[in-house]
């Protein structure tokens, strides 16, 4: 049963810069000061990255989507350099007594996992300028290793580890195959997640704990063992089984949803919430059933009102399709060939007339002095369900500087070749609130200033349902 205790001390994971927020187990929280934690980006927004430089990454991000069967499905923020090409991480502590371990957030990945001590390969050091530190097993009196006999080392976890057994260990072990070459392996343990939680009364901050199972690597090779942007491992948010959000709710211990406000300006940042943050605006489509990825059903593009003449079959998800993503991972966003020329020619057409068009580097381009708003029509992606997603000029378009020094907008969305895919990343999902409702098999978003949302000074006047913990802003 779900008992009743009227708090403002939901747990969290402490985040560098993003914001977790976990509800346990016979807790429902009424509040008005939800714990939150900062969340830092990799690279800054403004630092006008050239859009080749900001594409190549996301190649590489890209690449393990067309993978074959025998890699595991670590798509988008999970390609086969995870640790180049994540945008946000964590910092989480595991085990008794708490180690602390600075993971990558990984929306398109379902496992968590760490370099454990003794690792083959694994980065010692990272050019992010966080401290690489390694899980010892030994070090904590609440792990528990798992054998090839535990109930936990189910054939679904066997599968999508590409798991094995062997008489001389009886671990459940593990390895991720990339597209590249590079690999990590290990196996699986359980142990303690300890969580922050934040008295909404007095801002002092308490711990709880949610045991969990997750990947001890004690090997890495190729690209992952380079110290570039390497970070302890990886936090998967994905939909399936193996993801952490999964365990915790078959758990009863905290909620089937999350949500993300990213801000889309300085240096990045925002909250991640366990949980649905609450906007009035908020709409919210129904997911692609059975697909790896957050898929969601775009049915047409709109620029200042007028429908474009694109079949909507481009962006379905069939054997031949992979539909239309939602990646918080990816930096840009990529558009089905299929749409991107009339997408770009409808932007061009309806510019004011004091803005000037060029190409640069294969990329549509424009200079202006007017504000973004006034110089450059509004988008609109209709999805099924009737919801309308805004895309402002500032979620389309690109800073970048020119050779003479002077700074031009250009349009941020990509063309991807070949591949039958629209990904919608941060570029777009910037400034909004998105909810990921796993339990209704469905996301929705909401326009939102996120650099100033202030969740100390959020509204939640009524009770939830108690495997939900709801963010009102």
């Amino acid at each position: 049963m779900w008992g009743l205790f009227v708090s403002g001390s939901p747990a969290t994971l402490r985040l560098s810069g993003v914001v977790v927020v976990m509800l346990l187990q016979s807790v429902v929280v009424r509040c008005k000061a939800p714990a939150f934690l900062k969340l830092e980006r990799v690279f800054p927004h403004d630092n006008m990255m050239e859009l080749s430089e900001l594409k190549d990454r996301d190649l590489i991000r890209h690449a393990r989507i067309l993978s074959t069967e025998d890699y595991v499905d670590f798509p988008l923020e999970g390609t086969y350099d995870p640790y180049r090409v994540g945008l946000y991480f964590t910092k989480i502590l595991l085990g008794s007594p708490p180690q602390e371990h600075h993971v990558q957030v990984d929306t398109g990945s379902d496992v968590l996992w760490v370099s454990c001590k003794g690792c083959k390969g694994c980065p010692k050091s990272s050019g992010l300028n966080i401290p690489m530190e390694h899980y010892d097993p030994s070090s904590s009196s609440t792990s528990t290793w798992i054998s090839c006999y535990d109930a936990r080392c189910t054939p679904e976890i066997q599968a999508a580890a590409n798991a094995t057994c062997t008489s001389i260990s009886n671990h459940c072990n593990y390895t991720f195959k990339y597209g590249d070459g590079s690999r990590t392996s290990g196996y699986f343990v359980s142990d303690k997640l300890e969580l922050d939680m934040v008295s909404n009364e007095t801002s002092l901050l308490s711990h709880t704990t949610a045991t969990v199972l997750f990947g001890c690597s004690t090997s890495q090779s190729g690209e992952l063992s380079k110290p570039d942007r390497a970070v302890d491992g990886i936090f998967g948010f994905g939909q399936h089984g193996l993801s952490v959000i999964s365990q915790l709710s078959e758990l009863g211990e905290a909620p089937t949803s999350f949500s993300h406000c990213l801000i889309g300006t300085g240096d990045g940042g925002g909250v991640l919430v366990f949980g649905q943050i609450i906007d009035p605006d908020m709409v919210y489509s129904p997911l692609v059933p059975f697909q790896p990825h957050y898929n969601l059903n775009l049915q047409g593009i709109s620029v200042n009102g007028q429908g474009l003449p694109i079949d909507p079959v481009v962006f379905g998800t069939s054997n031949k399709r992979k539909g239309t993503i939602i990646d918080s991972g990816t930096t840009l966003a990529y558009l089905t060939e299929e749409a991107y020329k009339p997408f770009v020619e409808a932007i061009t057409n309806n510019v004011a007339p004091s803005v000037q068009p060029f190409e640069s580097k294969g990329y549509q381009c424009f200079t202006t002095s007017t504000k973004l708003s006034e110089a450059f029509p509004i988008v609109r992606f209709h999805f099924a369900g009737q919801a309308t997603m805004l895309i402002k000029p500032q979620n389309y378009l690109l800073q970048q500087k020119t050779t003479d020094g002077q700074s031009a907008w250009c349009i941020g969305f990509q063309k991807v070749d070949g591949q039958k895919m629209t990904i919608l990343g941060d570029l777009v999902l910037k400034d909004k609130s998105v909810v990921y409702d796993l339990g209704g098999q469905r996301i929705g978003w909401a326009e939102h200033d996120c650099k100033s949302l202030d969740l100390s000074d959020s509204d939640c006047e009524n009770m939830w349902d108690p495997m939900e913990f709801l963010v009102s802003i």
